[in-house]
Order: C-alpha cells, then structure tokens, then sequence
C-alpha cells in the first residue's frame, strides 16, 4: 500500500531539487506527476514546479521520464498499425490546419486518432471549432470505435483522463499565458504516446509574435522532438515556418469553422494560404506513413488529389456524424449568430505587419472562446493595399457590450500596420 504523506513529502523534494537547478530521476518524476495528475499536490507547490521547469528546463532524460509519467499516470487508447497524428506548437490564431489535415489522412487510409485541446494563450483551441460542428466530448472506448469504423476523429482531450498531470499544469500556467518549451514538449508528446501515435507532423510556426520568435530555438526545439520520438519508436516530421499572420481569414470558433468548410468545399474564396498549409502538414505526414505501408505515392500530390476530388469532404462529414453533429453542414448553413462590427482604416496604404497578440487580446474581448460566434475576421492580409474608409476587419461577438470594449481595445492595441 502507498503511503500517500511520504508521497507527498517526496513529490516536495523533488521540487526543491528542481528549483535548485539539479536533475530528477524517473521514480521522483513518476511520484510527482502522480501527486499532480491525482490533484494531491496544492496549485502553489504545482506553480513552484512550472517556474522551476521554465527557468532550468530538463535534459532529453527528464523529458522522457516527464513524458513516459504522464502517460502511465493517465489514460491511454489503443490502435493497431500505423496511427498518425498532426500537431502544432501553437501560438496562431486563425490558422486551423488540423481540421483539414485529419480528414485527408483518414480518407487515405491511416488511423487518425486526434485528441485537441481548448484554447490555452489563443481564441479558440481546435476542439472549440470542432464543437460549434460536433459533440467533442467522449469516452476512450466510445473513440476507439469511431477511429477503427471512421478512420478520425476530432475530439477533446481534456475530458479523457490523458495526461491529467499535464491538464493541471495548462491549467496553472493559463493565468500567465506562457508555456517553457520544454513544456510544450512533453504536453504534446504524452498525448500522442497515450493514443498510440507512431506517426507525427510537428508544425513549428517562428515569427516575432508566435510562441516560437527565432528559428534557432525552433530548431532545438524540433532535435528534441525527434530525439524524445526515437525513444518512444515514434517517427516524427517537422514543418518550421515563418508565421507573419494567420493562415484563414477568421479568429474565433465559428468563424474558423467556416473557414476549415471553405476550404474542404474548394470554395472560390477559399483561404488559399489556409489550404497550402494543410496540403504541404498533411503531405509530410502521408510520406512518413506511405514509407511504411509500402506504398509508392507522393504524400503532398495525393493529399491534394484527396481535398480536390472531395474525398477528404465527404472524410469530414462522416466524422462529424460519428460524432453526433450535423454532417450537411455547409458554409452557407454556418451561420454567424451574433452582433457585427465594421472596422474601416483611418489611412490609406499597404499592409506591413499584423500583430498576432494584439489579435488574440481583442479576439478574447470579443468573448472567444466561451462565445463561439465572438472572434475576428480579417478582411486585409499582409500585403494588401487599403484605401482610406475602407473595411479593414469585421467584429463579431453575441455582447454588444463587449463589441464597444473591443472597440477602444483596438485603439490601443492595433492589429495592421499600415504604410
């Protein structure tokens, strides 16, 4: 029987082991993680512990052994042969790649299993636009059948048990708005160990206003991954690219919702940088899995092939029926079901910069996520030019109130800058 006092006594030492700059070894790992996932450690030892990680880091060895104890102290899925899995390390708004890339794998013939989280520094987490289109919310074996009868899924992972130490530190972290690197490491790893991901695509955005600002950290940040991947016999593909501005035209939850359909309905209007991205995720993913299936096709033709002829369409609304939602849902039927807000431009001129955290912040003024139709729809993108008066952005949000605030947010807090 454990001794649940000395568990604690030593989950303590552990932190101020760590605090002091000095490695951990696994049994202390596993204890802490078991105090933390077990919610047996107070919020305050638990920030100790994130400040201490963030500071000192950990060795490729402390990465494992966080990995490995996150995972056995939680739920685990499990699938046979190759599972795939795309992932992002985060930090774009309006940038929903996951919602098109998992369909394509699916409608390709790989296992899917994609457990998002909500929203932690951004408007909307991928499972907050998976929700406005369909339940989000089930059990491990309830999407052990849907991945083996559909191929995919879209689902929250909050909810499952997987990794819960790392739910509780998202959760200490979230006031702060920061995760270390390492951090993003080991959260985005035990979740793909726990469902059995073999087969991974880590999208690595860089720019001034990502999580990731130089390409030297993305770098160290990519070695690790694919160094934790072998230990883990995981095979992992990375995608580091410079971000300068969303990939879709919306931010918040209905509004890249309709972007993600825009883009599997091959709308005329379709955000076409929304679609390269996912096209070129989804293509170094299929390479990955095509090399060990033994199948001779280039990844990114036939993730293209896939979208164009409609297959990864029909993909999606098969998964949004396995889960419960609407699968005739369409762009046109999607409607945005709150208040709008013009925004036209003061001056005229050419679009130089848009500022990723200025976005964010007005986004979540707006009411993203908890209000799914709140968010931002950028009518300009880098580059464009802008005549005096003309519309800029669109404001969305169920509060008129909020609106208002949003507003005089924009004032200070501008989004383009113009020249």
């Amino acid at each position: 029987m454990i001794d649940k006092n000395s568990s604690h006594i030593e989950a303590i030492k552990a932190i101020q082991k760590k605090l002091l700059g000095k490695k951990l070894h696994y049994q202390e790992i596993y204890n802490l993680m078991d105090e933390i996932a077990n919610r047996r450690l107070s919020d305050v030892l638990t920030t100790y512990f994130v400040a201490a990680s963030f500071k000192e880091g950990f060795s490729i060895d402390e990465l494992y052994y966080l990995t490995k104890a996150m995972v056995e102290t939680g739920t685990q899925l499990r699938f046979k042969g190759i599972v795939a899995d795309k992932h992002s390390t985060g930090g774009v708004a309006g940038t929903r790649t996951t919602m098109i890339v998992v369909p394509i794998v699916a409608a390709a013939g790989f296992k899917i299993p994609k457990t998002s989280s909500r929203a932690i520094t951004s408007p909307a987490g991928t499972a907050d636009v998976m929700e406005v289109l369909a339940k989000v919310t089930f059990t491990p074996l309830e999407i052990e059948k849907i991945v083996n009868k559909i191929g995919g899924c879209i689902v929250w992972g909050g909810h499952l048990g997987i990794a819960p130490a790392d739910d509780v530190i998202i959760r200490i972290e979230e006031p702060l708005s920061f995760e270390s690197f390492d951090k993003i490491i080991i959260s985005i790893m035990a979740k793909k160990v726990a469902v059995s991901t073999n087969h991974l695509v880590l999208d690595i955005p860089v720019g001034k206003t990502m999580k990731i600002r130089h390409f030297s950290d993305a770098e160290k940040v990519a070695n690790k991954f694919v160094l934790l991947g072998k230990k883990f016999a995981m095979k992992i593909v990375t995608d580091i690219n410079e971000t300068l501005e969303p990939a879709g035209q919306g931010v918040g939850p209905v509004l890249e919702a309709k972007d993600v359909l825009s883009v599997l309905e091959q709308k005329k209007d379709r955000p076409l940088k929304l679609e390269a991205k996912a096209l070129r995720l989804a293509g170094k993913l299929l390479d990955i899995c095509f090399a060990d299936a033994k199948i001779k096709k280039n990844g990114e033709d036939e993730a293209r092939l896939i979208l164009q002829q409609g297959k990864a369409l029909k993909k999606f609304r098969e998964i949004i029926k396995a889960q419960k939602g609407d699968d005739q849902i369409s762009t046109e039927s999607l409607l945005i079901k709150s208040h709008k807000l013009e925004i036209k431009s003061k001056t005229s001129g050419k679009i130089k910069e848009i500022n990723n955290f200025n976005l964010n912040t007005i986004a979540k003024v707006l009411g993203a996520p908890a209000d799914k139709f709140a968010g931002v729809y950028l009518v300009k993108k880098l580059d464009e030019k802008v005549a005096k008066n003309e519309e800029l952005l669109y404001f969305y949000s169920s509060d008129r109130y909020r609106l208002k605030e949003a507003e005089l947010t924009f004032k200070n807090f501008p989004i383009y800058e113009i020249e």
